[in-house]
């Protein structure tokens, strides 16, 4: 889109990104007005003018199109195109079809994954330091750390949205994709070395993502696994030093984030911004015996929160700590292990999204109001 054509349209894409903003995950606006750049690398004008009338309800084209004023058969066609490019999401409603808004992260950016390029990835960097990490800090947390299976003794307690394996294990269909942050950062020149596809989707229908046994398209976004193959991809991220991350509730986890500081739009907002609340912890902490540490120091190279510091023998920082149980696999005494934090600390995640988005949107209308009861302070 050229320049021209945004400063013409800037009145829809505002639109667009005023509702965006009213959304619990939030879109806040920039000084430079990034975030309308963004959008109209994604969305046409009409499009962006049509998902203006979403909300995160399920609606049928014709109540879209009442709302817009616009030709129910001509919206129809362009809500399902904004669908098969990841922009919005449909499902089935009594009357048939119903088209819903996402929200930008984690959304309908993640949704990009296969097509991002320089010009996506830059106007994603600069929105990111000017609006986006501030954003992620709003508390409940977008993310929630699960720590990888090897790190958690057979004798703990362990819930089944503690446990990695364990919603594995729960889902009945499993895919895998190329996680959109290491893309992003490599197209602006700051690539990892961690793996790229290791990003995983899960459902509780058969068959989601298609039969893994069928041969995929070149370039194919998503690929499909059995569930053998999503815990291999589990043990993969795991072997790399990934952090497992899920959205942060106890039912309806539909992904597995394998993350790194250098890459993940949500944990660099440690590693860049010196921000410590943009991920709830897991529910356990790291703990060092200094009986059996040698001060090897393999442990320290492996933490990415900075959580490890290396004197004689081995300090865990609980406050650092996130309960990945990422560095505990290379440690070869096992001086380091996980236990259960202390109950006073240990915050429950919201049961459903719905929850979650409940408890978020009171969290930012409190932030907007100046007040912050005890329960949204922390």
């Amino acid at each position: 889109m050229t320049e021209d054509t945004l400063q013409r349209n800037v009145p829809v894409y505002k639109h667009l990104a005023c509702q965006l903003d009213t959304l619990p995950e939030g879109f806040p606006a920039t000084e430079s007005g990034v975030e309308l750049r963004l959008l109209a690398k994604l969305f046409t004008p009409e499009e962006a003018a049509l998902a203006a009338h979403l909300s995160l309800t399920l609606e049928s084209a014709p109540q879209v199109a009442g709302r817009a004023g616009v030709e129910a058969r001509a919206a129809r066609q362009l809500l399902k195109d904004m669908v098969r490019r990841g922009l919005i999401t449909a499902g089935r409603i009594e009357s048939g079809l119903g088209f819903a808004l996402l929200p930008f992260v984690v959304g309908f950016y993640e949704m990009q994954a296969a097509t991002i390029d320089a010009e996506l990835a830059q106007l994603f960097e600069v929105y990111y330091h000017e609006a986006l990490g501030r954003q992620v800090t709003a508390q409940p947390s977008v993310h929630r750390v699960i720590p990888i299976g090897e790190s958690v003794h057979a004798d703990l307690d362990i819930q089944p949205f503690e446990s990695a394996a364990a919603i594995v294990k729960g889902a009945r269909a499993w895919g895998v994709t190329d996680c959109i942050c290491r893309k992003q950062q490599a197209l602006i020149g700051e690539p990892c070395d961690h793996p790229l596809d290791v990003c995983m989707v899960l459902s509780d229908t058969p068959g989601a993502f298609g039969d893994p046994g069928a041969e995929q398209a070149p370039g194919a976004a998503l690929r499909p696994l059995t569930q053998e193959g999503a815990l291999a991809t589990l043990q993969r991220a795991a072997n790399a030093g990934l952090v497992h991350s899920v959205s942060n509730t106890r039912e309806g986890i539909s992904y597995i984030c394998n993350c790194c500081t250098c890459a993940c739009g949500i944990l660099r907002g440690m590693a860049d911004l010196g921000l410590r609340n943009v991920v709830a912890p897991s529910t356990f902490v790291n703990r060092a015996d200094p009986d059996l540490c040698i001060a090897c120091g393999a442990c320290v190279a492996r933490c990415s929160f900075g959580a490890l510091a290396l004197d004689t023998h081995i300090y865990v920082d609980a406050l650092r700590c996130v309960g990945c149980g990422a560095c505990i696999p290379v440690c070869p005494t096992g001086a380091l292990h996980l236990e259960k934090r202390p109950e006073g600390e240990m915050l429950l995640p919201p049961e459903t999204m719905d929850d979650w988005r409940a408890a978020r949107d009171r969290a930012r209308k409190a932030a907007a109001s100046g007040y912050l009861p005890n329960e949204l302070a922390s």
